[in-house]
């Protein structure tokens, strides 16, 4: 099963002291990603939060939330996704590519 997910983020919600160095001089940010069963009112099935310790769990801390997306192409989809690829007019001319 694949998926193609799209997706965005709050940059002003990421916690500073929770970018982690690695060793090798890269820097990360650890995020939780989650792909509901279903969409909302706005079409968006995917929740982007904070990773959170087995202890911040535990004590029921509340999740900082990031952004939020939607699945754009499923693998296991009998039909594809409404996007904005493939429902544009198929009359376009090939001739007109930039390349």
């Amino acid at each position: 099963m694949a998926k193609i997910i799209s997706a965005s983020i709050d940059l002003t919600k990421i916690e500073k002291s929770k970018i982690i160095e690695h060793k090798n001089g890269a820097k990360y940010f650890n995020i939780d990603i989650t792909i509901n069963d279903e969409k909302d009112q706005y079409g968006q099935d995917v929740s982007i939060a904070t990773s959170q310790t087995k202890q911040a769990r535990d004590a029921k801390e509340k999740k900082t939330y990031l952004g939020n997306g939607k699945t754009v192409w499923d693998s296991n989809a009998t039909k594809a996704p409404e996007t904005e690829a493939n429902t544009t007019s198929s009359s376009s001319n090939s001739d007109d590519l930039p390349f």
